[in-house]
C-alpha cells in the first residue's frame, strides 16, 4: 500500500539534507505513504524519535509500526501545538514534501486530477466543510478571478471566472469534466492540459488554504528547530517555492530585514542550498510527477 501510495521525490537529497543525528528528534510534516519517514527512521538510533503529520485519513493506513514513530492526524499548520502536547519543545530537523500525493491524484473521487472525472472536491482533509464544489458554485466572479490569477497564474482569469458564473446560473457544475467543458473554449490551443492543471491548482490551493498553511508552518518550524537543526522543504509550484526561498533568505514574507549599525542583518537561517535542487532527467523518467519539484535546505542559526 505505502509503496503505491506515493513515490518519494528527491529521496536521497531530502534524507541527506536533514543531516540526521542518531538520537535526534525529527518531524515529517507530510507523511503520505511514509517513504521519507522510513528513510529517516533508518538513520535513527534507539533513542531517536520521529513525529509525522498528515491530515488525510487515508495516510493512517501507512502508519509505521515502530516505537520511535508517532503519526499525528492533523494539518501541519498545528506543528508547534501538537509537538508540545507530546512534550516536545525543540526538534533537530523538519521535512516538508508539499503538494498532492500520488494516491490523492490517482483516486478519482478525491477530485484532484484533471485526468479523471469525479465530483469537485480537492479536500486534503476529507472532513473539511468547503470543497471545490462550493468554490466553483458559490464564489462570486471577483473571488474566482482572484484565485485563478494569484494561485493559477492564468492570464485570462477574469474571463474564466465570468464564464463559470454564467454557466452555473443555468446548471450547477458538479464534476471535473463539467468544469472543463464549461471553460474549454478559453483554453489556449495546444496548451489545454497545462491550462487545466493551473486552474485545478488554483482551486486546490484555495480549498486547502495552502499558502496560509505554508506561512504558518515556516514560522512554527523556525520556532521549533534547535540551533543547527535543518529545515528541508520541497515544493511543486512557483508560488510555494518563492515563499520558501524568501523566508529562508530573510526570515520574512514581506519587506526586508533591518540592518544593524554595522550593516549586518539578523536572519534565522543559514542557506545550505544556495541554488535550488531539482530532480535528474533519470528520476523524471521514472516518476513524471517529479518534474516540477524544487528542494531547498536551510539550517537554524
Amino acid at each position: 500500500m505505502a509503496a503505491e501510495y506515493h513515490v518519494p521525490v528527491l529521496f536521497d537529497q531530502c534524507i541527506e539534507g536533514l543531516a540526521i543525528k542518531e538520537n535526534g528528534i525529527y518531524v515529517d510534516v507530510t507523511f503520505g505513504g511514509g517513504g521519507h519517514s522510513r528513510g529517516i527512521i533508518s538513520h535513527l538510533g534507539e533513542k531517536g524519535k520521529l513525529f509525522a503529520f498528515d491530515q488525510d485519513k487515508d495516510a493512517l493506513n501507512n502508519a509505521i509500526d515502530d516505537s520511535r514513530f508517532e503519526l499525528i492526524n492533523v494539518n501541519f499548520k498545528h506543528l508547534k501545538n501538537y509537538l508540545r502536547l507530546h512534550g516536545v519543545k525543540k526538534v533537530d530537523g523538519i521535512l516538508a514534501d508539499l503538494g498532492v500525493s500520488s494516491h490523492q491524484f490517482d483516486v478519482a473521487e478525491r477530485g484532484f486530477s484533471t485526468r479523471f472525472d469525479g465530483r469537485l472536491d480537492m479536500r486534503m482533509n476529507q472532513s473539511a466543510k468547503v470543497s471545490a464544489f462550493e468554490i466553483v458554485n458559490e464564489y462570486d466572479v471577483e473571488d474566482l478571478s482572484r484565485i485563478f490569477r494569484d494561485y493559477g497564474e492564468l492570464k485570462n482569469a477574469w474571463k474564466v471566472a465570468n464564464k463559470i458564473v454564467e454557466s452555473r446560473e443555468e446548471k450547477v457544475i458538479e464534476t471535473n469534466e463539467e468544469l472543463k467543458d464549461v471553460i474549454l473554449k478559453l483554453a489556449p490551443r495546444n496548451r489545454e492540459n497545462r491550462f487545466f492543471a493551473q486552474l485545478f491548482q488554483a482551486i486546490r490551493i484555495e480549498v486547502n488554504s495552502e499558502m496560509d498553511v505554508l506561512k504558518s508552518f515556516l514560522e512554527s518550524a523556525n520556532e521549533m528547530l534547535n540551533p543547527g537543526g535543518r529545515l528541508v522543504v520541497m515544493s511543486y509550484h512557483s508560488l510555494e517555492d518563492r515563499l520558501v526561498k524568501r523566508y529562508f533568505k530573510n526570515g520574512m514574507f514581506h519587506g526586508e530585514p533591518e540592518k544593524d549599525i554595522y550593516g549586518n542583518i539578523d536572519v534565522p537561517f543559514k542557506l545550505i542550498t544556495r541554488k535550488v535542487i531539482v530532480p535528474s532527467e533519470d528520476e523524471i523518467k521514472i516518476n513524471n510527477r517529479a518534474r516540477s519539484a524544487k528542494l531547498r535546505i536551510a539550517e537554524k542559526k
